[in-house]
C-alpha cells in the first residue's frame, strides 16, 4: 500500500506501509509488565494509524485470574494517553486464565479461537521467562494450535534465546518440532528502532556514502549502548545472565551486522538476512589469552548518578553477595573480509554509566597530507558520522570547515539531524514496527536460527574462559565514563572512546 507522507520541505514523499491483514494476537504472560508497557500501547498506536484489521483481537492468557472486563481496564489504563476514547479498540480484548502445564488451558484457547465467526491469522506471543518456552510450545503443538484452518499461525519469542550455544540449539529443537522456521519470529526490539532501520536506507540509498564505507576511508567504528540505570527489579535474571548474554549476543551483534554487511541483492527479508549471516561468519574469533585484552568486563560499584547515591551491583536485591557477573563489557573485534580488513570495531555496553546513550560512530581516516602545516596547523580531528539510536534518534556529522575571521581559521562544524525536531513527532516505538511486520509476515527485522547459532558460537569460548578463570570483574564507579581496563583496550591502538556524557553542540567533548 503506497501512502503519501509529509516532508520537511513541503514536497510529498511516497512511503510504503501496508495495513495488517485479518489477524489477532494470543499473548502468554499477558498480565505481565511487557504487555502493559510495550505491546498494548504499540497496538493502540497502530490502531490510531489505521493499520490494524477491523476484526483484530487480543487474547490475553496467563495464570492470573482475570475477567474480560478486568483485562480491558488494564488495557484502557495502558492506552489512556494514546486513545482517550478507546472503546472500539478495547472491544477486541479478551482473557483466559489457566496453568501453562495444563492441557485443558490450551483446549480452552483452541475452543475460543474456533468460535470466532471469521478464520483469521493467529500470532502466539510468548511474553514469558524463557524457561517456560518449551512447556508452552509443546502444549501448543499437542493441541494442534500450530496449524489449522487459520490463514496463518506464527510464534513470537522474546530474547534471550538460550544462555549458551547448547541451550540455544536445544530450545530451537523444541520450537522446530512444532513450528517451521518461517513461522518463528525471534524478536530483538533494537532492530525495530527507527535509526537502526535507517542504517540500511542511509548506506544503500545514498551514493555519497557507500563508496567510502570501507577500509580505505574508515579508521574504526564504535558501537555504544550505555545505560544510566542499574538492574532495577531484574536481579534474579540478570545475575545469571550478565552483559555479554543480555546485550552483546543480540542487540550489539545485530547493529554490527547492519552497519558492516555487504549490499543485499534486494530489500527482501531473506536477502538482507543472508548478508547479515555472511558478516557474522567473517568475524574473527576472539583472542582469549589474558594479555590480549580483546574483551574486557567490569562490574559497577557504588557511586553517584545525577546527584543521587546508588548502590553497588552486589548490594542490589536478588544478587549474590560475591557475584562475578559482568555489568559492562568492551570488545575489540575484526571482520575478516575484503571490505573491512584491518578496521577495528570497538563495542561496549554497560549499566550505571554517566548517561543513557546508544549510538554507532563511524570514524573516518584523517586526510593523508595536511597542507596547512606550514601555517601552524599540524593536526585536525577526524570526520565522524554518528547514528544516534537513543535517547534522541537522528544523525550527526562532524567535519572541518573555515570559521569566520582570519584567513586561516579552521574548526569542527556539526550537522545534526533529529527525528523529533525535523518531523515534529517522536519516531514510532520499536514494537509498533515489529508487531506490524509480524502480522504482515515480514521477517527482515527478526533473527534467523543460523544468526542465533553464529552469535553463540562467537562467545561460547569467552563464557567458558571466564568460568575457568573464576575471577571477580574489575569494579567501576557508578556514574563514571569508563575504567582503566576498558580504556586500555582501545588506547593501545592509539584511539580513544567517545565521551558518553556530552554537551549538545560541543564537538570537543565528542572524542
Amino acid at each position: 500500500m503506497e501512502r503519501i507522507c509529509p516532508s520537511v520541505a513541503g514536497e510529498q514523499v511516497f512511503c510504503v506501509e501496508s495495513p495488517a491483514p485479518q489477524c489477532g494476537l494470543v499473548v502468554f504472560g499477558a498480565s505481565g509488565d511487557l504487555t502493559k508497557r510495550k505491546l498494548i500501547p504499540a497496538l493502540a498506536n497502530l490502531f490510531k494509524r489505521g493499520l490494524l484489521s477491523e476484526d483484530f483481537f487480543f487474547l490475553g492468557c496467563g495464570r492470573k485470574k482475570l475477567t474480560d472486563d478486568d483485562f480491558r481496564k488494564i488495557a484502557a489504563d495502558a492506552v489512556k494517553d494514546i486513545l482517550p476514547a478507546a472503546g472500539k479498540f478495547l472491544d477486541g480484548f479478551h482473557y483466559i486464565s489457566g496453568d501453562y502445564s495444563d492441557s485443558d488451558f490450551y483446549g480452552n484457547i483452541k475452543k475460543w479461537l474456533s468460535n470466532r465467526d471469521k478464520k483469521t491469522g493467529t500470532i502466539f506471543y510468548l511474553s514469558l521467562p524463557p524457561s517456560l518456552y518449551p512447556q508452552v510450545v509443546e502444549n501448543l503443538g499437542r493441541a494442534e494450535l500450530n496449524k489449522g484452518d487459520n490463514d496463518f499461525v506464527r510464534l513470537v519469542v522474546e530474547k534471550p534465546f538460550g544462555r549458551d550455544l547448547q541451550s540455544a540449539l536445544e530450545l530451537n529443537d523444541c520450537l522446530s518440532k512444532w513450528f517451521s522456521e518461517e513461522q518463528i519470529y525471534r524478536i530483538d526490539h533494537y532492530l525495530g528502532k527507527e535509526t537502526v532501520q535507517n542504517i540500511l536506507m542511509f548506506r544503500f540509498a545514498n551514493s555519497i556514502f557507500e563508496p567510502v564505507w570501507n577500509r580505505d576511508y574508515i579508521d574504526h567504528i564504535q558501537i555504544t549502548i550505555a545505560e544510566s540505570i542499574g538492574i532495577e527489579t531484574r536481579g534474579g535474571y540478570y545475575d545469571k545472565s550478565g552483559a555479554l548474554r543480555d546485550m552483546f549476543v543480540n542487540h550489539m551483534l545485530s547493529m554490527l551486522s547492519l552497519v558492516a554487511m555487504e549490499p543485499p541483492a534486494s530489500f527482501e527479508a531473506e536477502h538482507i538476512r543472508d548478508e547479515k549471516i555472511k558478516l557474522l561468519r567473517a568475524i574473527r574469533p576472539f583472542n582469549l589469552a589474558p594479555w590480549s585484552e580483546d574483551i574486557v568486563r567490569g562490574q559497577y560499584d557504588a557511586g553517584n548518578i545525577d546527584g543521587r547515591q546508588v548502590p553497588a551491583y552486589r548490594q542490589e536485591a536478588d544478587v549474590e553477595k560475591n557475584s562475578k557477573t559482568e555489568t559492562y563489557i568492551a570488545v575489540r573485534l575484526f571482520v575478516g573480509n575484503w571490505r573491512w580488513q584491518g578496521v577495528p570495531f570497538y563495542l561496549r555496553t554497560g549499566k550505571r554509566l554517566a548517561q543513557r546513550v546508544t549510538e554507532i560512530a563511524i570514524v573516518f581516516k584523517k586526510v593523508p597530507h595536511l597542507m596547512f602545516a606550514s601555517a601552524g596547523i599540524e593536526q585536525l580531528p577526524a570526520n565522524v558520522l554518528v547514528l544516534k539510536i537513543q535517547p534522541q534518534e537522528g544523525i550527526r556529522l562532524f567535519f572541518e570547515a573555515k570559521r569566520p575571521g582570519p584567513k586561516l581559521c579552521i574548526g569542527t562544524l556539526e550537522l545534526d539531524f533529529n527525528y523529533a525536531e525535523i518531523f515534529g513527532t517522536d519516531p514510532p516505538d520499536a514494537y509498533q514496527r515489529l508487531l506490524l511486520d509480524c502480522m504482515l509476515g515480514d521477517q527482515t527485522l527478526f533473527t534467523r536460527i543460523d544468526d542465533v547459532r553464529l552469535a553463540w558460537q562467537l562467545i561460547d569460548d569467552v563464557l567458558n574462559n571466564w568460568l575457568q578463570q573464576d575471577a571477580q570483574p574489575p569494579l567501576y564507579p557508578a556514574g563514571g565514563e569508563s575504567f582503566p581496563q576498558a580504556d586500555t583496550l582501545i588506547q593501545k591502538d592509539g584511539r580513544n572512546w567517545r565521551k558518553i556524557s556530552t554537551r549538545p553542540g560541543s564537538p570537543k567533548s565528542e572524542m
